[in-house]
């Protein structure tokens, strides 16, 4: 069996860095022709070389309405999609005393109320050929959580809640969707929000001794995605090393 994408086009938002751009690495070395995002335009012309000439760049700030709405009217014309891989994120880590109504809107903004937006539009062009596939980045704090992620944590078990729903509602068009939730994954963005003895504390709390990598999100996100994946649908895999088990 092997997972390859010859021949469809896959949509992964937020794939200038980090495990969004692990991800669309991956599909494209799997043959993926794909459509990218990044909130900054600097990021098209190394994107575009890249990921060849098959690939199409938006420039997209989800915390912003005009700019999302740009981009629905551009994905509501292609003529297929058959992976959706909603990645862009953002975080703010406070408590709730401390999370600003600002710190919460842009959060449940970028977090949850993007990937639906970009879910209700790809839906309608993969029914056009009656296949689709999408997939969510969750989070683990979308199933547990500690002190300073009440916005966070929100926004990501609504995306779990979106996942489901919507799984039940595209099931009948032949639209499979899951969600997967990264454990720490040594990303720019764990590195900014945590110290070396943060992350350390926590690496020391994982079964298997690591954090993970971009590469290991990716291979479950990829599985998800492919055709090997025929009945799995509503499910939110967390690949996060055995921490939330212990």
């Amino acid at each position: 069996m092997e997972i390859e994408f010859s021949g469809q086009t896959v949509l992964v938002t937020g794939a200038s860095r980090g495990i969004g751009a692990q991800i669309a690495d991956d599909f494209a070395a799997c043959g993926a022709s794909l459509i990218v995002t990044a909130t900054d335009a600097g990021n098209e012309r190394a994107l575009l070389d890249r990921y060849g000439d098959s690939a199409r760049f938006f420039a997209v700030d989800f915390r912003d309405p005009a700019s999302t709405a740009r981009f629905l009217e551009a994905l509501v014309q292609m003529d297929r999609i058959d992976v959706c891989v909603n990645n862009a994120g953002t975080s703010r880590h406070q408590t709730i005393e401390g999370t600003t109504e600002e710190d919460w809107d842009i959060t449940s903004e970028v977090n949850l109320k993007a990937p639906f937006l970009v879910s209700k539009t790809v839906a309608s062009v993969m029914k056009r050929n009656g296949y689709g596939r999408i997939v969510n980045i969750s989070s683990i704090w979308g199933h547990v959580t500690m002190a300073g992620r009440s916005a966070y944590t929100a926004a990501k078990f609504g995306l779990r809640g979106l996942t489901l729903s919507s799984a039940v509602d595209l099931a009948p068009s032949g639209i499979l969707v899951n969600a997967v939730s990264p454990g720490f994954t040594l990303t720019d963005m764990v590195r900014k929000n945590y110290s070396a003895a943060q992350l350390q504390a926590v690496v020391d709390r994982v079964p298997l001794g690591r954090a993970a990598e971009p590469v290991d999100i990716s291979r479950a996100v990829l599985f998800l995605s492919s055709r090997l994946n025929s009945y799995i649908t509503g499910q939110c895999l967390v690949v996060d090393g055995g921490y939330s088990v212990v």
